[in-house]
């Protein structure tokens, strides 16, 4: 059952969203947050990500069941019941997050945690994933509102670098994303979902996923020039750089193999850049 509820929250996502909003607190310039600060935001996001990721189970189950990636979703599989308590759990995870947030936090963090819940269950899930390929592009917003939620517990201004994060975070997701959809082209074909891939091809895509991280890359290499150091530097043209070469490799043989690469190399690009913003204001800044 724990392995259930785990795939049913997505807890892997909502992770990583809280890690990136843990991450922008900490390189955010101001008044040192308090540890309590710091927790009450992982929660926070953790909970509103855990609602969207049940929610976008709850609304795809029909469309769950007819690919295989998802089709052992607990939903779909009937190991937890698909009924109308679900959205009132759902509900209440979201409105303690951001109710939890706005009280010890401040209101911008608390509405960055809402927005990044509501495009991932909403705007993503609902109006845009089975009618139109931008949907992860629009719907990838969720993530960046992550890193300004984080950055507003510190500075509810917004300075420069939690702003291109959360940029860098919103080309990141297509090109994550995509790498996937090119994996699994024909189960989104079957299931009538219009990713990308499914429209122009893989060769294509793959020349899409391309030249959106060489976009992404050129971004997060700007942080540097407003207030963090040669270590972010470091990590960002290192993860950038492996990133593009399974890219290129990729656009070579849009193989589902070499997607797959892609995919994972999308992860450590990620988790590089992460880290060695961490690294860098906590060591040098």
């Amino acid at each position: 059952m724990v392995k259930q509820l785990i795939n049913l929250f997505k807890l892997r996502i909502g992770i990583i969203m809280s890690v990136t909003a843990l991450v922008a607190l900490v390189v955010t310039p101001g008044e040192p947050v308090q540890p309590w600060e710091a927790l009450v935001l992982t929660l926070a996001v953790l909970l509103a990500a855990s609602s969207a990721g049940a929610f976008n189970q709850y609304y795809e189950r029909d469309l769950d069941a007819t690919m295989p990636r998802t089709k052992n979703r607990p939903f779909v599989t009937g190991e937890i019941p698909h009924n109308r308590w679900w959205l009132l759990i759902i509900s209440s995870l979201l409105l303690i997050g951001v109710g939890g947030a706005g009280f010890a936090l401040n209101g911008i963090a608390a509405l960055h945690i809402f927005l990044g819940a509501f495009f991932y269950a909403i705007v993503y899930t609902v109006w845009l994933k089975r009618r139109t390929w931008l949907n992860i592009v629009i719907g990838g917003a969720s993530g960046s509102f992550a890193v300004l939620a984080g950055a507003a517990v510190v500075d509810p201004q917004l300075s420069a670098v939690p702003v291109l994060l959360a940029i860098v975070l919103f080309l990141w997701t297509p090109s994550h994303f995509w790498s996937l959809a090119i994996a699994q082209n024909s189960a989104y074909a079957s299931a009538g979902v219009p990713m990308l891939p499914v429209l122009v091809g893989n060769q294509t895509a793959a020349k899409a996923v391309l030249g959106n991280t060489l976009l992404l890359v050129g971004i997060s290499i700007l942080p540097f020039f407003f207030g963090l150091g040669w270590l972010y530097l470091f990590g960002a043209v290192t993860g950038g750089g492996y990133f593009l070469l399974r890219n290129i490799q990729l656009v070579k043989d849009p193989s589902p193999k070499m997607a797959m690469s892609s995919f994972f190399a999308s992860l450590a690009q990620l988790i590089l850049l992460l880290l060695f913003a961490v690294l860098d204001s906590q060591l040098i800044g």
